[in-house]
């Protein structure tokens, strides 16, 4: 009866391993690095008649995110807040998502980020719907399956942050915030942020470090430290392995997970990330908690403003006894602002 179960595993590895991986063959896009880069090609999968609803419409919201940013920067800034880069976006979504044995979740998301980074030479204003510390565990936010902003919906932040100019490449990075969170009774916090990039032995291969330590009114202390070392494989093609590991007063215990990535951007408008990831706890008694296969892929819909995602997963959990367990989310999102949001492949 083990080598029979031992098999059955197995066979839905390989199994779930090739329908995830399926999706790179049949996709639009799927070609050698050698292939054209789309120059030719429309920006949009849309018919013309709903183009032209969108685009004034997003014009308009999109101007007024940056307008509304940039007024309120320089109202605290002596310099020019229109001769800067701004950051600032609202971005709204609907997401349907299914786990076998849960059923569906059907659900709507907003999240905004208002940037004023004129408002000092260093000091940036910055209020968010987001903050990092409301993601939940590492095996709630683990696999990307669920939008951020739909862990905590009291989580926007009201925050001013120091900056260091530093290159990363050459010396640790720090960010030191303070602010509250918007919701009844407010919740002040502080956090510290700091980051470095190495390059392994002047070879292909990059090492990242991201550091955090955080404390919440609300909720105490955390900390976590995530370490991403990666390398091109190719122009379109990038490989990751990335270790996280937090510690959260509210929980109480340390998490951890290990995640190996392969990244392939088909052309212009398309992506595909494979990911194999482990989630485990505890330092005193350590066990891993999941394992999971997930392929993401992601289409740009309509001129770098509407998004598409098609994201399966096949789960080994431990609270099921680590029978496989499937998951489908499907996500469309649209951004606005007074930019093209191109580059929101991650």
């Amino acid at each position: 009866m083990r080598l029979r179960a031992a098999a059955l595993r197995l066979d839905t590895w390989l199994t779930g391993a090739l329908l995830l991986g399926s999706l790179a063959l049949t996709s639009p896009g799927y070609a050698d690095d050698a292939a054209g880069t789309d120059a030719d090609a429309p920006d949009t999968d849309l018919p013309q008649w709903a183009g032209e609803n969108i685009d004034p419409a997003r014009q308009r919201v999109g101007n007024w995110v940056d307008n509304t940013s940039r007024s309120i920067d320089n109202f605290f800034s002596t310099q020019g807040s229109h001769e800067v880069d701004n950051e600032s976006y609202i971005r709204v979504g609907q997401e349907l998502d299914w786990m076998e044995g849960e059923g569906f979740n059907n659900d709507f998301n907003l999240r905004y980020r208002i940037d004023l980074p004129t408002a000092e030479e260093r000091l940036r204003l910055i209020i968010e719907s987001d903050p990092e510390e409301s993601q939940g565990t590492l095996a709630e936010q683990g696999s990307g399956r669920l939008a951020n902003d739909q862990r905590d919906r009291r989580t926007s932040t009201l925050g001013l942050g120091w900056l260091e100019k530093h290159d990363k490449r050459k010396r640790w990075n720090h960010h030191l915030g303070a602010g509250v969170r918007l919701h009844l009774p407010l919740d002040p916090y502080v956090r510290l942020t700091s980051k470095r990039l190495w390059r392994l032995n002047d070879g292909p291969w990059q090492l990242e470090s991201n550091n955090r330590v955080s404390w919440f009114n609300n909720d105490g202390y955390s900390a976590r430290t995530r370490w991403d070392v990666g390398r091109s494989l190719s122009k379109r093609r990038h490989l990751r392995f990335v270790t996280n590991v937090q510690w959260r007063e509210t929980e109480d215990t340390l998490e951890y997970s290990e995640t190996a990535e392969l990244n392939h951007r088909l052309n212009d408008r398309s992506a595909l990330r494979y990911s194999a990831l482990a989630i485990g706890e505890s330092a005193s008694n350590p066990r891993m908690t999941d394992y999971y296969l997930q392929t993401r892929y992601r289409r740009d819909l309509h001129k770098g403003v509407l998004f598409a995602d098609v994201i399966p997963e096949l789960h080994f959990q431990r609270d099921t006894h680590y029978h496989p367990r499937w998951a489908m989310t499907l996500r469309i999102e649209m951004y606005f602002q007074k930019k093209r949001a191109e580059d929101y492949f991650d």
